[in-house]
């Protein structure tokens, strides 16, 4: 029998719950994809003048590692907090800071005008973007882990994840757009601004989503066993001591996890403007729209491998993408230099196709890791300090690479060796498709031990 724990929720109520997750989650990643394409086309220009070496330097330093840099920091402050006052309040808060942060770079004055305190206030937001990125991912997940019916998380669970995908497209095809109807001069002067500044309605929108879904009924349950047992046995753990204490192998499957997964896809959608246009006489805007398409067509297959996962497993479906996507590179970079665009496009496709096997299952995976009073903590350290050791440097090494070796084979080897670490991880890893979260840490503490979640089962 199922108890009203485990009972699954009211269709409308986990739809709205998936909605609030999946729009928070594209408007961060917009905010964060927006950054970096617009890195690229302007910020060099009116931020980082090359006469400047100083802000020469803040520049190779701040466009895309910094970022990264700051989401261990956020894991660990948003992990902490979302395990003790609840996963709702810590993403509206992370909302707030992502959309605050990019609207501000917005009205940001220029090296122009205020000369180097300009990139010294863009580095500080970009933190901020970091940061709250850091925290976002891991609350959003498991707001819909925790609402949704146990027999169907992995496929519910993948909705936020396809807010990745669809925030590159929205930051790219904004961008675009006022490039194609806007002079060089009038983007460089005043154009570049209106996406940041969007950000500011996209918030708003989010916000009146997320404020409307209740709390994790998992966590609300958990935090009221808590604070009884708080109140008879003193001070409880702080939630990242239980982790390390109790889940430190679950952090490091995590991390593992991550690797050909961050890796990969930092390789394929990033380093690929670089690798199409310099050694396969590739357009960068050819180059552009095979991402695009492909990203569409990653958005759409995340819920269908989400999906797979219910019935095969978190761990079947995690090592087809993993091992998918070591397989997958020699013909990925083969079929770039071909320079056509229907081979670029198939290299893409099939790539990100094979990344959103890992991708997909991994919100399911990672939240059925972890008893409940730690969930939030465990699954954003284990994510996100990947991250800097995975994605931050990949397209970094892959171009040291490509000017070092002058061939795509160190590149592919590159991949394949993030792809063994991977495999290996999630091969010592159990299934987890079967834990009920709801009895993950019957006596809702933050110091359960570990056996008590490897044991539960739904019912």
């Amino acid at each position: 029998m199922s108890s009203p724990a485990t009972a699954p929720p009211a269709p409308d109520n986990l739809k709205r719950v998936v909605a609030a997750s999946l729009i928070g989650t594209t408007i961060e990643w917009y905010d964060f994809f927006l950054y970096g394409s617009a890195a690229a086309l302007v910020f060099n220009k009116l931020f980082f003048p090359d006469s400047d070496p100083l802000v020469g330097t803040l520049l190779s330093f701040l466009t895309y590692a910094v970022g990264f840099a700051a989401r261990p920091l956020g894991a660990l402050v948003f992990g902490h907090y979302g395990d003790r006052l609840g996963r709702k309040k810590l993403l509206v808060l992370s909302l707030l800071m992502m959309g605050g942060a990019t609207f501000a770079i917005g009205l940001l004055p220029t090296h122009a005008t205020v000369g180097s305190a300009a990139p010294v206030l863009l580095t500080v937001l970009r933190l901020v973007q970091g940061f709250a990125l850091g925290g976002e991912w891991g609350g959003a997940v498991l707001l819909v882990s925790e609402h949704g019916d146990a027999r169907r998380r992995g496929f519910w669970a993948s909705w936020p994840q396809t807010g990745a995908p669809a925030g590159q497209l929205l930051a790219t095809g904004v961008l675009s757009l006022l490039t194609a109807v806007l002079s060089d001069s009038a983007f460089g002067a005043w154009g570049w601004r209106i996406p940041f500044l969007l950000s500011g309605v996209l918030v708003i929108v989010g916000l009146w989503i997320r404020l409307s879904v209740d709390e994790s009924p998992v966590f609300k349950r958990a935090l009221e066993q808590a604070e009884a047992r708080k109140a008879d046995a003193g001070a409880e753990r702080m939630p990242v001591v239980a982790v390390l204490r109790h889940h430190w192998r679950d952090v490091l499957v995590a991390m593992g996890a991550r690797m050909a997964e961050n890796i990969s896809y930092y390789v394929i959608t990033a380093f690929i403007l670089v690798y199409a246009t310099t050694s396969a006489g590739v357009s960068k805007q050819t180059a552009l729209n095979a991402v695009l398409i492909a990203s569409a067509v990653h958005f759409a297959v995340i819920p269908a491998w989400g999906a797979l996962s219910d019935r095969l497993g978190r761990r079947p479906v995690y090592l087809i993408g993993a091992a998918g996507v070591g397989l997958w590179m020699f013909p990925f970079f083969a079929l770039i230099d071909t320079g056509g665009f229907g081979s670029l496009l198939l290299a893409v496709t099939v790539g990100l196709v094979l990344h959103g096997a890992m991708y997909a299952p991994q919100a399911a995976f990672f939240s059925e890791m972890f008893a409940t009073r730690m969930r939030y903590s465990g699954a954003s350290i284990g994510a996100q300090f990947a991250s800097v050791a995975a994605g931050a440097p990949a397209p970094l090494i892959a171009t040291a690479l490509l000017s070092d070796y002058g061939s795509s084979t160190p590149i592919s080897l590159y991949v394949i060796a993030a792809s063994l670490l991977t495999v290996v991880a999630v091969a010592a890893a159990e299934e987890t498709r079967h834990r009920d979260l709801a009895y993950a840490d019957p006596s809702g503490g933050a110091d359960e031990p570990v056996e008590a979640v490897r044991d539960a089962r739904t019912v």
